[in-house]
């Protein structure tokens, strides 16, 4: 019965957002174009805003935040499913554990403070990006190849790790199938490459200086929160992973190492 009741409340969520979304478009751009008059029916609001969709796909704004919500929705939806009903991430515990006594306090800056900062810098090729209308160019098309590459290896990495959790006869043991085999974080290396995806956009539109948001983002991937903070103890808890780190790439993708005798 929980687990039903977890899918309906998650099935439920998306349904409200992505109408709720739709709803909102038709309605803003139903409104401006209808004058003094008001909004048109609902069937009329919801064929404005396909218009409108349609024809403004052939600037970068809007395909920007297309991609933008498509992402961040995806994420926020699985991580909201993979949490549901389990205990705080083991990373905020050690972080708790580091920072005591007085860790409310501490938190202001450590954490929440931090994590605004963050966000406001990663955020930068937003800004460009939105800096004006304007026509496809190369650099828009090479960064919509580089979202897809990113979307396609961060939701079917994240997919295929939670199906192989979901067989009780593979506790205990790694992940080297799929993606899995060719990178030991595809979903973190998806992560990069939609990140740099969104400074080609930005880039396309003359905010090259952006180019921070992405390099950071690289940085924590790498170095700071994802690879290195996964793998610092990992080997302890699962033995197998060290005959894994041997055979696959920690990142960039590539055809498994053979064994050496």
């Amino acid at each position: 019965m929980a687990k039903r009741s977890k899918e309906f409340l998650i099935g439920l969520s998306i349904g409200v957002m992505v109408s709720g979304a739709i709803l909102l478009v038709a309605l803003v751009t139903a409104g401006r174009s209808a004058g003094d008059d008001g909004p048109p029916p609902l069937a009329d609001a919801l064929g404005a805003a396909v218009d409108w969709v349609w024809l403004n796909l052939g600037y970068s704004i809007p395909a920007f935040l297309l991609l933008l919500v498509l992402w961040s929705l995806r994420l926020a939806v699985y991580i909201t499913w993979r949490n549901w009903g389990e205990g705080e991430d083991y990373r905020y515990q050690r972080i708790r554990r580091n920072n005591s006594p007085n860790f409310t306090f501490k938190s202001l800056y450590i954490v929440f403070g931090l994590q605004a900062a963050l966000a406001w810098l990663i955020s930068l090729p937003l800004l460009a990006a939105m800096s004006g209308a304007r026509p496809i160019g190369l650099l828009d098309v090479a960064a919509v190849v580089l979202w897809v590459v990113g979307f396609v290896f961060e939701s079917l990495g994240d997919l295929q790790l939670a199906m192989f959790k979901a067989d009780e006869r593979n506790q205990g043991k790694v992940l080297q199938t799929g993606l899995w085999s060719v990178t030991r974080h595809p979903n973190y290396f998806g992560d990069f490459c939609i990140w740099w995806s969104f400074y080609l956009l930005a880039l396309s539109a003359g905010g090259w200086w952006s180019i921070v948001s992405p390099l950071l983002m690289s940085f924590l991937l790498l170095k700071v929160s994802g690879v290195a903070m996964l793998e610092k103890d990992i080997g302890d808890r699962r033995p197998e992973y060290a005959d894994y780190i041997r055979r696959t790439n920690a990142f960039f993708p590539a055809p498994p190492k053979k064994e050496t005798s």
